[in-house]
């Protein structure tokens, strides 16, 4: 796959929000507003892109064996200097994102792609692979927060805009809005795709993200025993 490619494919193809479905827990708590999406966004793909870049130097030094535990101290370091940024810089939306910023850590977004990426190639391509995953992200919570930002305050990065002209539907700010806007723009997704994006899951090993972290001989053994 050529470089541009690397960095396009995580905006729509493998858009890990909306495609692959992952990190749905900051999606729908944090995205109640535009400012908020777009700074767990940037704050994710800052650690993604650093800590790609890491893994993929350390790749042939870091034991198979302990390569999830070191992968996730690799992204801790990274979460906590984007941390004491945020409390330095910009504590208004440190405390609106509050423990979020943290949970980035077991993010499967981070992790996965530091199992399936960047622990096999090039240091380039990592980090492209990170700046690419890291701003369909990006954009997929951005998006869905203005959306429910307008429809639930009236209000757009904090400015009024239908306030006066709509009175604002709280229902968006709330889990139960958070869903069904969530539920919309995979629709639109697969929709904008003729269904090519969101492909059909397979069950068992081949079909599963996460396969190279577990033995294959263990899950057929566990469906045996089943």
């Amino acid at each position: 796959m050529n470089k541009l490619g690397i960095v396009t494919k995580g905006i729509i193809k493998e858009n890990p929000v909306l495609v692959l479905l992952l990190g749905t827990c900051p999606t729908l708590a944090v995205t109640t507003s535009a400012i908020n999406g777009l700074g767990m966004g940037v704050s994710a793909m800052v650690v993604l892109i650093c800590s790609n870049i890491v893994i993929s130097i350390l790749k042939k030094v870091i034991p198979s064996t302990v390569r999830i535990p070191c992968y996730i101290v690799v992204i801790a370091g990274f979460v906590t200097v984007v941390q004491l940024m945020l409390k330095a810089y910009l504590p208004a939306l440190d405390a609106s994102l509050g423990l979020f910023i943290p949970l980035i850590v077991v993010n499967c977004i981070i992790l996965g792609r530091a199992e399936m990426f960047a622990s096999k190639n090039s240091i380039v391509d990592s980090a492209l692979d990170g700046l690419g995953m890291g701003i369909g992200f990006t954009l997929a919570l951005g998006v869905m927060g203005l959306i429910r930002e307008i429809l639930g305050s009236g209000t757009a990065f904090g400015i009024t805009l239908t306030a006066n002209a709509i009175t604002p539907m709280g229902i968006f700010m709330l889990a139960p809005g958070g869903f069904f806007i969530y539920a919309i723009l995979i629709a639109a997704i697969n929709w904008a795709t003729k269904g090519r994006a969101i492909k059909k899951k397979e069950f068992g090993c081949e079909g599963c993200a996460m396969a190279a972290t577990c033995g294959k001989d263990d899950c057929g053994e566990k469906e045996a025993s089943a």
